[in-house]
C-alpha cells in the first residue's frame, strides 16, 4: 500500500493545542522529551484574586517587569505613590513568591517571581499574578523554565492582537503543557544552577578586585602619595592666597587635596607639555564613513561598536580623523572614562568633536596616559576643571593642565605591559562568568525540552 504524504495538512493531538490558532498548530511538532512527565502550567499556577480598591489617602508600592527575563522591579525607582494619583482604582495586591507576568510583554520574556521587598505592592490587570503550588514546582525552577526560549515561544504563540499591543491569552497559556521533573530532580537542577551562579559571582568578584589592583599597581609604580589637609575635611575652604586662585567656587578647596599637592618619585608635568594634542580635519571624500561617538566607548575595552553612515548624512559632530595609536578622550562628563586607544581596526575612522585626540611623542606612551587618566588622581583633576550643569565638560585648555607623573619611557612601557596582562586576566574572568551561565541554560533547555531521537 502506498504511503500518503500530506503537504497541506498538519495533524496535532487535541490535548496539545491550547490555542485554536492555525499558526500555533502549524509552526512545529509539539512533542517534547519523554524523560519527564508533562504538566499543564495551570496545574501549578493558580490566578490570584487578591483585589483591592485603591484609597486616595493611602500610599502604594507599584511594580513593573523588565523584558528578557530582567525580573520584577519597583516602579518609580521604589518611591511610593499616593492613591489619589493612581488612575486605575481596582488593582491586584501581589505577594512574595508569586509568579507575575506582563500581558503585553510576556512574548518578550517579561515575567518573574515577586521578591520579598515588593510584598504588598499593587499592579493593574495588565499584570496577571499567580500563586505557585510549591509541592509541584520550586519557584526558582519555574524562573529557570521561564528564561528558556521555548517558554517565551509559548507566550508568543498564546498572544494575539496588533503588532505592538499583542496580549497573552491567559487561559491558553495556563493550558499549555511543559515537561515537569519531580521536586527532587528540580532541587538537583536548582542546586547546579546556584553553583553556576556562585562560580560566576566569584569570577566577577576576582575581576572587580583586579580592576582595583590596576590603579593600586599604577600608583605604587609611580610612587604617588597624596597630601591631604585633614583640618579642612568638614569645611569648604581655608585661607588661600589670591595668587593661588584660578576659579571662584567650592572646587577650589578640593584642589588642595586632589591636584596640586600629590607627590611622586617622578617629575609631575601638565600633559599638554609632553603629549601632542591633534585635530585632523575630515575632508569627506568617501561616500560613507565609520563613526565613533561617546557611546561607542567601554571604559575597559575601548572602542566596542561603531556605525557606518552615509557622508551626506554625517552628524555635525563628526569632524575628526583618528589614527592607529591615538588616544581619544571624551571631554563631556570625563568621569565616565570614555577614553580609548585607537587600534588597527579603527584606523582612519571619524570621531565626534566630543573627543580630544592625543598622540604620543618619542618620550611618551599613549597607553600609559590612557591608564593614568582613568585613575582617581586624574579623575579628581577632571572634576576640578569641569564646567556646566547637565553635561559637565572640560575644555581643551584645561585638559592640557592635567598633571601627570612622567617616568622614563622604558618604565612607562613596563607599566603598560604589566597592566595589559592584568586586563587580559579580567577579560578572561568576565568571559568565564558569562559562558558558565550560558552553558548551564543551554544544557537546561536541551535537557527539558529536546525530543529524544
Amino acid at each position: 500500500m502506498a504511503t500518503v504524504t500530506y503537504k497541506f495538512l498538519h495533524f496535532a493531538n487535541l490535548k496539545d493545542i491550547p490555542n485554536w490558532s492555525v499558526q500555533y498548530a502549524d509552526e512545529e511538532d509539539l512533542g517534547f522529551t519523554k524523560k519527564f512527565p508533562m504538566a499543564r502550567i495551570g496545574s501549578f499556577l493558580v490566578k490570584s484574586r487578591d483585589i483591592i480598591e485603591v484609597q486616595d489617602d493611602v500610599e502604594y508600592k507599584q511594580v513593573t517587569l523588565k523584558i528578557n527575563n530582567g525580573g520584577v522591579v519597583p516602579r518609580n525607582n521604589g518611591a511610593t505613590l499616593i492613591g489619589s494619583k493612581i488612575g486605575t482604582k481596582r488593582q491586584h495586591v501581589i505577594h512574595a513568591g508569586q509568579f507575575i507576568m506582563s500581558k503585553i510583554d510576556a512574548r518578550n520574556g517579561a515575567y518573574g517571581i515577586v521578591p520579598l521587598e515588593l510584598e504588598g505592592a499593587i499592579v493593574t490587570n495588565d499584570f496577571p499574578v499567580f500563586d505557585v503550588d510549591v509541592e509541584k514546582i520550586i519557584p526558582q525552577f519555574l524562573v529557570l523554565v521561564s528564561t528558556t526560549d521555548k517558554f517565551v515561544e509559548f507566550a508568543r504563540k498564546c498572544s494575539s492582537g496588533t503588532t505592538n499591543r499583542k496580549r497573552i491569552d491567559i487561559d491558553a497559556f495556563l493550558n499549555q503543557q511543559i515537561p515537569l521533573p519531580t521536586i527532587e530532580a528540580q532541587e538537583i537542577i536548582v542546586s547546579k544552577y546556584n553553583h553556576s551562579i556562585e562560580e560566576s559571582k566569584a569570577n566577577d568578584k576576582r575581576a572587580d578586585q583586579l580592576e582595583k589592583n590596576i590603579e593600586q599597581y599604577l600608583l605604587k609604580m609611580l610612587g604617588i602619595t597624596i597630601s591631604r589637609d585633614t583640618n579642612n575635611s568638614n569645611h569648604l575652604i581655608s585661607t588661600i592666597r589670591f595668587s593661588k586662585l584660578d576659579r571662584w567656587d567650592v572646587f577650589t578647596a578640593k584642589r588642595n587635596i586632589n591636584t596640586s599637592f600629590f607627590k611622586s618619585v617622578f617629575p609631575i608635568v601638565p600633559i599638554g607639555e609632553v603629549y601632542y594634542f591633534l585635530t585632523r580635519t575630515w575632508k569627506k571624500t568617501e561616500s560613507t564613513f565609520n563613526y565613533v561617538e561617546l557611546g561607542s566607548i567601554d571604559p575597559l575595552l575601548g572602542i566596542i561598536n561603531t556605525e557606518e553612515i552615509k557622508t551626506s548624512k554625517a552628524p555635525c559632530r563628526a569632524t575628526q580623523v583618528i589614527k592607529k595609536g591615538d588616544l581619544i578622550i571624551g571631554t563631556t562628563r570625563p568621569y565616565l572614562k570614555k577614553f580609548a586607544i585607537v587600534s588597527d581596526k579603527h584606523d582612519g575612522y571619524i570621531c565626534s568633536s566630543g573627543f580630544q585626540v592625543i598622540a604620543p611623542t618619542k618620550e611618551t606612551n599613549a597607553e600609559f596616559l590612557y591608564e593614568y587618566l582613568k585613575s582617581s588622581i586624574a579623575i579628581s583633576q577632571f572634576e576640578y576643571y569641569m564646567t556646566g550643569a547637565l553635561y559637565p565638560a572640560i575644555t581643551i585648555k584645561d585638559l592640557k593642565k592635567i598633571l601627570i607623573p612622567l617616568p622614563p619611557i622604558d618604565i612607562q612601557n613596563s607599566i603598560v605591559a604589566h597592566i595589559d596582562i592584568m586586563k587580559k586576566q579580567i577579560q578572561l574572568l568576565r568571559q568565564q562568568s558569562t559562558e558558565s551561565n550560558i552553558k548551564f541554560l543551554i544544557d537546561f533547555e536541551r535537557c527539558l525540552f529536546e525530543k529524544e531521537r
